[in-house]
């Protein structure tokens, strides 16, 4: 077993706007107070990763025109790099428009923006522009971890992504719009590849979920990490959980 989390943030100066940062730190001090090392390696536009370098690669949340200039990247510099770490089980993390981009494509009005194709989803625009936002809750339960957990944050995203027919949804919708405001369901999740639209951000008011992509990461049993004092964290995950009316 890995005692150092090697994590590579996507375009961390472009897809960046959801508290992004936050997400990383929550990771950083979460090893640190364990005595587990930490590196984060950044990845931007023109460059090439190395699928076997990280445990986790991160792609956050962008701009439209930021967004789209990624999109192109990813799929001409890092798509075969990501399949190839999510195949040998290395954390793939999408979240807000990095879920988009971890889907098949992302319809622009009469522009489609390219996905890498690691999950089978579409993602289109609202026809009228609206906008799915506010405080959401999903329902949902993962390998390592004994019984169902409630994900809180917040989501605000103009696109409506469906998942093709064989695809799983990260969680079922407690509060709030998830995936399309219709369907009931919120993210998607295949083997080690997650997205979600919750941020806010995600990872500090979600602990326990940020422990979980820790232990799984480093190819660890969730109840193998060590008890932290978590009394603020608990704290900011019941006050989400409050903000979203579960």
């Amino acid at each position: 077993m890995a005692d150092t989390l090697r994590v590579c943030a996507l375009y961390p100066d472009l897809m960046n706007i959801y508290a992004d940062r936050g997400n990383m730190l929550m990771l950083e001090r979460r090893c640190g107070w364990r005595g587990l090392g930490f590196t984060l390696t950044a990845a931007g536009l023109g460059d090439v990763i190395d699928p076997d370098a990280h445990d986790l690669f991160y792609l956050g949340g962008g701009q439209d025109r930021d967004q789209q200039l990624c999109a192109h990247d990813l799929y001409d510099n890092k798509r075969e790099a990501l399949h190839a770490a999510a195949a040998r089980g290395a954390i793939v993390l999408g979240i807000c428009g990095g879920i988009q981009l971890l889907g098949d494509h992302y319809e622009l009005g009469d522009e489609r923006v390219p996905g890498i194709g690691l999950v089978d989803l579409v993602t289109k625009r609202a026809v009228d522009g609206s906008r799915l936002t506010g405080n959401v809750a999903i329902e949902l339960e993962l390998e390592g971890l004994d019984g169902p957990r409630v994900l809180a944050g917040f989501e605000n995203h103009g696109g409506r992504t469906v998942l093709g027919a064989g695809e799983q949804p990260l969680g079922r919708v407690l509060k709030g719009h998830g995936n399309d405001g219709r369907s009931g369901v919120e993210g998607v999740h295949r083997g080690s590849v997650i997205g979600t639209y919750l941020h806010g951000p995600l990872l500090p008011k979600n602990a326990w979920f940020a422990d979980w992509l820790l232990a799984t990461a480093l190819r660890r049993a969730p109840g193998d990490l060590a008890l932290l004092d978590d009394a603020l964290e608990d704290a900011a995950h019941a006050s989400a959980r409050r903000a979203a009316g579960v």
